[in-house]
């Protein structure tokens, strides 16, 4: 089974070492690598929907992970989508999870979502690689890392028509249990949210250093912090959370007030408990914000570097300025922005092992993405 491989890797503690290469492991040749993202997420973010296009990219996670009934597999997730890999007796069922998840996307929220996989074997003839690492964000939550420039590869060839696939036909819903976003946005304690994308530009060594001295920067300035603390967990705002944990119940088959009615309810326990500690049998209100905390993917590695962080402006120009001097072997972007948000996919309260991705609330990895590839538009010019 797949999830043998996956389970068998090593698990990193440092996050720095997430950018050596010697840390990752070359994924069996006869997996398949799948790809998402929202087309127009610009304009969505311009619309004010950002949360909805957020709740999309992490449904595919949830979509994907249902499909294979929970069984551990490599994902990340981007912001306006995710990319994975799996074995080649779960790729069915995956384009699958893809399919519906692309239909629910464009009837739930009118979102264009497009979805690709390709063979390994495929990725590796072109010249690129995807190869794996497992990271510890807590003691509970361990996230997959992806090198090789096969997911970069994979995006590209989406994007220009290649290895699509179409969506399902109506009705034909994705299972997105566990997938909910109750939490509000993260107000920024030291004056913005910075969302940071940097990849590498060929195989230069001095990239591995780099994204270690931005890792060290982050870790120890006392003017960055993760954006997520308990302290700043409160609760989003009610129309929007129930809404969108609505259509996701709907999916399921339920009837649309039965699901409104368990959102809501859902949403009204969950703050209660939140906001006084309270505790039921097994869970308790106040470790399962802590661990939120502590899960949360602020900091990711998908071909390059993706993180979030709560950071004064001065810092972040600290940070830019280094990059500025990294432009011979170093492609980034930033973006500036007031608070962060949650997106999460808890299939029990019982399971520590809960996931909850990090954004900028604001635009986020997308719009940091946008300044990225202007700013390989500029140099290319």
């Amino acid at each position: 089974m797949g999830d043998v491989f996956y389970q068998s890797l090593p698990i990193l503690t440092d996050f720095a070492a997430a950018a050596r290469p010697e840390n990752y492991r070359p994924v069996p040749d006869d997996w398949v690598v799948g790809f998402s993202d929202v087309v127009g997420s610009t304009r969505a973010i311009s619309e004010g929907r950002y949360k909805a296009v957020n709740f999309v990219g992490a449904g595919v996670v949830a979509a994907v992970s249902n499909a294979l009934r929970r069984r551990p597999f490599p994902f990340v997730f981007g912001g306006d989508g995710a990319s994975f890999a799996v074995s080649a007796e779960d790729a069915a069922a995956a384009a699958d999870a893809l399919a519906r998840i692309a239909a629910y996307a464009k009837t739930e929220f009118e979102l264009e979502l497009r979805v690709a996989t390709a063979p390994v074997a495929e990725i590796r003839a072109a010249g690129r690689d995807i190869r794996v690492a497992r990271f510890a964000a807590s003691e509970a939550a361990v996230y997959a890392m992806f090198a090789g420039g096969g997911l970069t590869w994979l995006e590209e060839r989406a994007k220009a028509g290649a290895f699509g696939i179409p969506p399902a036909a109506p009705g034909a819903a994705p299972d997105l249990s566990g997938l909910s976003c109750r939490w509000g946005v993260a107000p920024a304690k030291h004056g913005i949210v910075l969302s940071v994308i940097v990849i590498p530009r060929g195989e230069d060594p001095r990239y591995a250093a780099l994204i270690e001295d931005i890792v060290r920067l982050a870790i120890d300035g006392w003017q960055s912090d993760r954006p997520v603390t308990v302290e700043r967990l409160q609760a989003g705002s009610a129309p929007t959370a129930i809404a969108l944990e609505t259509s996701a119940i709907r999916a399921s088959g339920v009837s649309a007030l039965k699901a409104r009615l368990q959102a809501a309810l859902g949403y009204a326990l969950g703050n209660v408990f939140h906001r006084f500690r309270l505790k039921a049998g097994a869970f308790d209100a106040a470790l399962y914000a802590v661990e939120v905390a502590a899960n949360a993917d602020f900091r990711k590695f998908d071909d390059g570097l993706r993180m979030t962080l709560d950071c004064s402006p001065a810092f972040a120009d600290k940070l830019e300025a280094r990059l500025a001097a990294a432009d011979a072997y170093a492609d980034w972007g930033l973006y500036r922005q007031k608070s962060a948000q949650i997106t999460c996919i808890v299939p029990s309260l019982a399971d520590r092992g809960h996931v909850h991705f990090v954004d900028g609330a604001e635009g986020g990895y997308t719009l940091a993405a946008s300044a990225l590839k202007a700013r390989r538009l500029l140099k290319a010019g």
